[in-house]
């Protein structure tokens, strides 16, 4: 038996070879999304490592400003302390260091250097070492900045700018000065590795002194080097023991391990992400792995009989289906490994598109990549052919006596009995989900959802035949004998049809989720902005970083202009979990917006009042009136409950608090958003152009009416969806080779009948069509199937998050047309290589064959 399958796989290797790419590309998106983020957390480990020494003297108790790179708070340590800290015993050298965000270059032509998302970076110089004697940087031109007006860039950064040394360049900074000219003096490496997508500048210290904290002779943060000899824990302790009160200190090992926790934190999202869509992509392949050991068993039924009837047992055929399976799996396995890698590069290259940009960093395969990416590939490849196997082993030894001898593919009725169970389940699941009948109401609507898809797939067989009968009447009437043949040639066999479409359905459902999601996401963003924002005009940073306060000065101070409320905005620990938090005026917050507010008064806010949602109210257990603690950057504050209330365009954050409560935690006085409206009877035309004028040599910033403003906001939705159907688009083309599939194994089946038919005068073109005909019929079926499902799965999501804010249902009709008629063309294109190897089969001998 053994040797009787390998010859088998041997003489019919073109076969499997469509099931095998449909491994292939499953396993290849597992290994492409274990590649890309191992690529990911070697870049950012590189990066981190250069940010700590041996030794960091933060102020206030630590906090999030122990961790590598970690200069987020306004407190300074001053000189002297520095100077102290260097003669403890252990040290070999203390250095004062200045580290923020929202400094960018302006590129030659006058554009931004970086994108919304990573980080535009500036340092002050030292020449002391990182953690364990590590560069901060390693000088690849020029010199390192000596002085003010000089500044040093990353490569990265200053080959993007097209600046020289030598040049000069601005700078767009979140200090006093919004805007500053500097000379590159050189570049340098930083981290060893890719910044992902970040910029970095260095300055000279007295520069960073005078633009970052007001000219103070202080520093965010000291490094302490350790001599020969010292441990990074017993210089701690020295240091420890002479540190003044107010300033606290940690191991550099110890920062720069809290530093990688929340980098895994943050990439298990991105590797979940991808492995969802990997997960997406195997299911689909194992639709067109079943289908096709299905029909391989149903086409050899005779050969398998003869088997029996010599002596095989039904143990033995099944095997042998199996281990077809299982050269297909590891085969399929071992090519998907390869190919991860370039569809890894291709991620990094989608992933750019949004600023995630790994550079030229050469990709990492882990041995856990090979094991994990070639164990599931043989797994899925052996579930979806045990069936089919089965199926195999149940042909009696008498069929070898008939020569019509046929092994039907399997009735119906326990996929619909099955398929029901699944549907009713799904269907439970996600009333259960919407009702909250569970503490994870998202993880129950989920499994609704998987289980209505499931279910769906297994019933299409039934669900799909209104659809079928509808183009069967389309198609006779259009093509006659031809059309009439095509869908009885599609409603022949039903399961296969089904499974052959359920492929498809899977994409296209998912497809449509998303983009129903993302209208609906882009109108409830409208309709909030027009029901919240009474503001004119919004100023906004358009890298997602804080602008200097001096740009909202000069906003203020427009002739034209009747009020103005500036935003800040901070990430802050309260009573133990990290919030997003905003910083407000609130006695002119209502001037631009009209918060809802559910309990207490946001006018009562201070410098130890704080305000929450009523969503964090209900998960935290606090109430107007309560205490709690808030931490920055290991600055600490005890605040009140003073309001809660419901997050809208303006409050968009789950934590409130005054400008003056924000100074107290020390987070740096730079606005994300300012608010301004107009004076009764101002010029509308002129007070636009005074604003543009205020930011026109900023980048950074934009200056947007309501709608403009609407528009800023729907782009990063654009770049999700661009991203999601880039990685969709995998699983579409995997159900588009189950269609080629499918036609050309039905080709083979029924070679005598081709032959006959065109005995009897159909002709080659009108072969093709009848081929095409049945093609389209599939991938319209998966297309309608796939967009009903898709529409009722937006609709449920769309409703559970609706009090996140999606609380308009859009569906963007023309797009799900458009979807159906890809679909067809999809067919059209499907059937070409199938229709082709049939028009061109000798009648003679088609009419001669078995």
């Amino acid at each position: 038996m053994l040797r009787t399958t390998w010859r088998g796989i041997l003489a019919h290797k073109l076969r499997l070879l469509l099931s095998a790419v449909a491994v292939v590309l499953g396993v290849a998106f597992v290994a492409g999304s274990y590649v890309f983020t191992d690529t990911l957390e070697r870049a950012f480990t590189g990066l981190t490592s250069g940010s700590v020494g041996d030794v960091v003297v933060t102020p206030g108790d630590g906090g999030a400003n122990g961790l590598a790179g970690g200069a987020a708070g306004s407190a300074t340590i001053p000189d002297d302390v520095v100077r102290s800290l260097a003669q403890v015993p252990g040290a070999a050298r203390a250095d004062g260091r200045i580290t923020t965000f929202g400094t960018y270059v302006v590129d030659a032509e006058g554009g931004l250097v970086g994108t919304a998302g990573p980080p535009g970076i500036a340092l002050s110089y030292t020449g002391g070492p990182a953690a364990n004697g590590v560069d901060v940087a390693t000088l690849v031109e020029g010199r390192w900045p000596g002085g003010a007006g000089e500044a040093v860039l990353d490569t990265g950064t200053a080959g993007r700018s097209g600046y020289a040394v030598g040049d000069t360049m601005p700078l767009v900074t979140s200090g006093t000065e919004p805007r500053v000219e500097v000379t590159l003096v050189g570049t340098a490496e930083f981290g060893g590795s890719s910044l992902v997508g970040a910029s970095i500048v260095m300055l000279d210290p007295e520069q960073a002194q005078d633009l970052y904290l007001g000219g103070a002779d202080a520093w965010s943060q000291v490094w302490v080097t350790r001599a020969d000899g010292v441990s990074q824990e017993e210089l701690l302790a020295e240091v420890e023991a002479v540190l003044p009160d107010g300033l606290s200190a940690t191991t550099g090992d110890a920062a720069a391990e809290a530093a990688s926790s929340l980098i895994d934190e943050a990439l298990s999202f991105v590797t979940t992400f991808l492995l969802v869509f990997a997960g997406v992509a195997l299911t689909v392949g194992a639709f067109l792995i079943v289908n096709t050991f299905s029909i391989l068993v149903a086409q050899r039924s005779r050969e398998l009989a003869l088997l029996r009837a010599i002596g095989a047992t039904r143990r033995q055929v099944g095997r042998s289906v199996l281990l077809e399976a299982g050269v297909v799996g590891l085969v399929g396995s071992a090519v998907g490994v390869g190919l991860g890698l370039l569809l890894a590069l291709l991620i990094r290259w989608v992933f750019s598109l949004v600023g995630l940009d790994l550079g030229s960093d050469p990709l990492v395969l882990r041995p856990r990549t090979v094991v994990v990416a070639v164990v599931v590939g043989v797994v899925v490849t052996l579930l979806a052919a045990y069936l089919p196997a089965r199926r195999a082993g149940r042909v009696p030894p008498v069929a070898a006596m008939r020569d019509d001898a046929a092994l039907a593919e399997g009735g119906t009725r326990w996929r619909l009995v099955v398929g029901g169970l699944l549907l009713v389940a799904g269907v439970v699941g996600m009333t259960g989900g919407l009702a909250g009948w569970s503490a994870e109401p998202t993880y129950v609507l989920g499994g609704g959802i998987f289980g209505v898809l499931v279910g769906t797939a297994l019933m299409s067989p039934v669900i799909g035949r209104p659809v079928l009968g509808l183009l069967g009447v389309l198609y006779r009437r259009a093509f006659g004998a031809v059309g009439r043949m095509a869908e009885q040639n599609a409603r022949r066999n039903p399961r296969r049809t089904g499974a052959t479409a359920s492929a498809l359905m899977i994409g296209v459902s998912l497809v449509t989720l998303m983009a129903v999601l993302g209208a609906s996401t882009k109108a409830s963003i409208d309709a909030a902005l027009a029901e919240d924002v009474v503001a004119d005009y919004v100023v906004s940073s358009v890298v997602g970083q804080g602008f200097s306060p001096s740009v909202t000065d000069a906003v203020a101070a427009a002739d034209g202009v009747d009020a103005v409320v500036r935003v800040r905005q901070a990430r802050l620990t309260l009573d133990g979990d990290r919030e997003r938090a905003f910083g407000v005026d609130p006695g002119q917050l209502a001037r631009v917006s009209q918060p809802v507010v559910v309990d207490g008064s946001l006018e009562r806010l201070g410098a130890d009042r704080v305000a929450i949602s009523a969503e964090l109210a209900q998960q935290s257990g606090l109430a107007v009136g309560d205490a709690t603690s808030i931490d920055f950057a290991g600055q600490q504050l005890s605040a009140r409950v003073v309001a809660t209330y419901t997050e809208d365009a303006v409050l968009q954050a789950d934590v409130t608090m005054s400008l003056e409560a924000f100074d107290a935690l020390g987070v740096p006085p730079t606005d994300v958003t300012t608010y301004v409206t107009a004076r009764p009877g101002a010029d509308r035309d002129t007070l636009r152009a005074a604003l543009d004028a205020a930011v026109a040599d900023l980048p950074t910033v934009t200056v947007a009416d309501q709608a403009e403003y609407a528009a800023e906001q729907r782009e990063p939705i654009d770049r999700l969806l661009f991203i999601v159907y880039a990685l969709l688009g995998l699983a579409v083309v995997i159900a588009v080779l189950g269609i080629v599939n499918t036609l050309a194994l039905s080709v083979v089946e029924r070679v005598r009948e081709i032959g006959l038919l065109r005995a009897v005068g159909l002709s080659r073109r009108q072969l093709r069509t009848m081929l095409r005909l049945e093609s389209v019929a599939i991938a319209v079926l998966g297309a309608v199937l796939g967009i009903g499902l898709g529409l009722v799965f937006a609709l449920a999501l769309q409703r559970s998050l609706a009090d996140d804010g999606i609380d308009v249902l859009a569906v963007p009709w023309a797009q799900l047309v458009l979807f159906v008629a890809v679909a067809a063309l999809v067919g059209v294109l499907a059937a070409l290589w199938p229709g082709r190897r049939a028009a061109r089969l000798d009648v003679l001998r088609a009419i001669a064959s078995e």
